[in-house]
C-alpha cells in the first residue's frame, strides 16, 4: 500500500513538471562555486530585497524539487537561491554518503554557500530532508536566518517511520515514471545505491541514537517559522509537524487536509501564496 501511495505522489510531481510553469527554466543558468572542499551547484535568480534559499529533499535537485517556486515566485520581491546539496544533482563529485552528522554537514555547507555569495540575511524554504537541514541552519545561523518555512520534515524518526522507508527500499517496486526521473539524473546504480544508503542511515539512527535527528536544535531557533504539512503524507505522519510546532518558539502550523508529501508541487499556486503571505508579515 505504501509503495502505491508513494508512486502516485511522484506521478503527480512529474505531471506538474510537464504541464505548466515553464517560462523561465529554459533560460536559467546554473553554476558552481567551491564551498569548503566541494564544487556546489546552485542557481541564483531575481533581484528582490528578500533572499530565499531553497533546500531540496532526498536525491532532489534544483529543478526536480522547486520548479514551480523558481518559475513563479516574484523576482522583484525575492532573490531566489537554490542548491544541489553535496552528492545530489550536479554537486558531484563526491558521491553522497550518510555519516551520523550528515544533516549538520549539509547545514554547514549551505551556510558557507550563502557567505560565499555575500548574502548576510535570508529566509529558508526546506522540503523533507531539506527541511531538516533548514531547521539546523536556523539553529546555527541565528543572526542570518530571517524566516523559516518547512514541510514534510521531522526532527526524529520512530520505528514506524523506518518501517515505511523499508517498504520503498527496492526501486524496482517504484513505478517506471517515478524511477525514471532519478535514473536520468543519476544513472540506475548511483540512484539505487544512494537510496539504499539513505534507508540504512535511518535504521542505524533508530538503533544507535533513539531516532533523534535534530531535536536539540529546535529550541535554538528564533526565526518565525511556518510549518506546512499534508495530512495524507505517506512518509511523515502528523505527529512530526505537531512536534515541530510545539518545540519551535515562534512556530505556526498550517495543514493541507488532502495534501501528501509534495504539497508545494501539487498545490503550487496556494503554496506560493502561503509563502508570500508569511514572508510579508512583520
Amino acid at each position: 500500500m505504501i509503495s502505491l501511495r508513494f508512486n502516485k505522489l511522484f506521478r503527480n510531481c512529474c505531471s506538474l513538471y510537464k504541464k505548466k510553469l515553464i517560462r523561465h527554466s529554459s533560460t536559467e543558468k546554473q553554476t558552481k562555486m567551491k564551498v569548503n572542499n566541494i564544487e556546489i551547484n546552485y542557481l541564483k535568480v531575481g533581484n528582490g530585497p528578500q533572499t530565499l534559499l531553497l533546500l531540496p529533499g532526498t536525491l532532489g535537485s534544483i529543478f526536480t524539487d522547486f520548479k514551480p517556486q523558481i518559475d513563479t515566485l516574484n523576482r522583484e520581491k525575492y532573490t531566489i537561491v537554490a542548491w544541489d546539496p553535496p552528492g545530489y544533482g550536479f554537486s558531484r563529485p563526491p558521491d553522497r554518503n550518510f555519516p551520523p552528522e550528515y544533516f549538520y554537514n549539509d547545514a554547514d555547507y549551505a551556510i558557507s554557500l550563502m557567505k560565499s555569495l555575500q548574502i548576510n540575511k535570508y529566509s529558508l524554504l526546506g522540503w523533507s530532508d531539506g527541511g531538516i537541514t533548514a531547521l539546523i541552519m536556523a539553529s546555527k545561523a541565528v543572526d542570518r536566518v530571517e524566516k523559516l518555512i518547512v514541510w514534510g520534515s521531522n526532527a526524529y524518526v520512530t520505528e514506524k517511520d523506518v518501517e515505511l522507508y523499508e517498504k520503498i527500499r527496492d526501486i524496482e517496486n517504484w513505478s517506471p515514471r517515478m524511477r525514471q526521473q532519478f535514473i536520468e539524473l543519476y544513472g540506475k546504480k548511483y540512484f539505487s545505491d544512494t537510496w539504499n544508503a539513505w534507508v540504512d542511515y535511518f535504521q542505524v539512527l533508530l538503533k544507535e541514537n533513539g531516532g533523534d535527528i535534530c531535536r536539540e536544535a529546535l529550541s535554538k531557533i528564533n526565526a518565525p517559522t511556518l510549518i506546512l504539512h499534508g495530512a495524507q503524507d505517506p512518509l511523515v505522519p502528523m505527529e512530526h509537524p505537531v512536534y515541530l510546532y510545539k518545540k519551535i518558539k515562534y512556530g505556526s502550523l498550517k495543514i493541507y487536509p488532502e495534501g501528501k508529501h509534495n504539497i508545494h508541487l501539487r498545490y503550487a499556486e496556494l503554496f506560493n501564496s502561503e509563502v508570500d503571505d508569511f514572508l510579508a508579515k512583520d
